[in-house]
């Protein structure tokens, strides 16, 4: 007994350690950010709110970020709309080729993302997609539509199947059975997925980069270009924006995955 708890104690303490070595690094970008120094200094000699000036008012991080955001929002909508569908189309269904489409729909989660990459060029350069709006969304579309189908179709396992019927033998037609019946039952679960899809969209930086465009750039691609091409710390303001925007979405995302298995 008393040697099962001193390994607990041991794994718990390397849990720590290892939670720590992975997150530290991703905290020192905060102080960093609101230093008063022209340069990445570590620990700050002076403070001020300069670099957050810069990123909040210079046209080219501004405009990186309107993108950003304008693009999450549109895939999220999209990649809602499709996951869900598709998670009805395959939850508690059989046919033939369902582990085909499921592998289809789980391969951005499974390829490394530089051959995801590399083919979403590829292919989008034929189609003359590369730099435009259109290219983006649909990138953006296909790495998110996983995340949403996992949730919405984790959602549909604990659903009774027993109420549509009920509702379809009431006379209710089918989309009023899921706007009143069915789509509440599995709120928590389209809302989690919605929150991944925004957040997989607003970070992604590989396939954006191999599909920019000089004029349409989102903010990951602006702040690579930013570490390649010059030293400003202004890119500790954006990093720092875009951690805490997607520390906020992904928390709220886990809140509301927990009140749904409480429910």
């Amino acid at each position: 007994m008393r040697r099962s708890g001193g390994l607990r104690a041991v794994l718990i303490a390397f849990g720590i350690l290892t939670g720590a070595w992975l997150v530290v690094p991703t905290l020192i970008v905060i102080p960093i950010s609101f230093s008063g120094e022209d340069s990445f200094a570590f620990p700050p000699r002076s403070w001020s709110l300069q670099h957050y000036v810069t990123f909040f008012t210079e046209s080219s991080w501004l405009t990186s970020l309107l993108v950003s955001l304008q693009l999450a929002l549109i895939v999220t909508a999209v990649a809602t709309v499709l996951g869900t569908m598709a998670a009805f189309a395959l939850a508690g269904r059989k046919f033939r080729g369902k582990g085909a489409v499921d592998g289809l729909l789980m391969a951005p989660l499974i390829v490394p993302g530089i051959v995801v990459a590399v083919a979403m060029y590829a292919a989008f350069l034929g189609w003359g997609l590369i730099g435009t709006p259109a290219g983006f969304i649909a990138a953006h579309t296909v790495l998110a539509l996983p995340f949403v189908t996992v949730n919405v179709t984790a959602a549909l396992a604990g659903f009774e199947r027993v109420l549509e019927r009920a509702s379809a033998s009431l006379g209710a037609a089918p989309w009023t059975t899921f706007r009143s019946v069915t789509f509440p039952l599995i709120r928590p679960g389209v809302l989690a997925g919605a929150l991944f899809a925004f957040v997989t969209s607003f970070d992604e930086v590989v396939v954006s980069l191999f599909i920019q465009s000089p004029t349409l750039q989102t903010l990951p691609v602006r702040m690579f270009t930013s570490v390649t091409n010059e030293v400003d710390p202004t890119i500790a303001a954006a990093s720092t924006v875009v951690l805490v925007v997607s520390t906020a979405l992904l928390g709220l995302a886990t809140l509301t995955r927990r009140n749904r298995r409480a429910a």
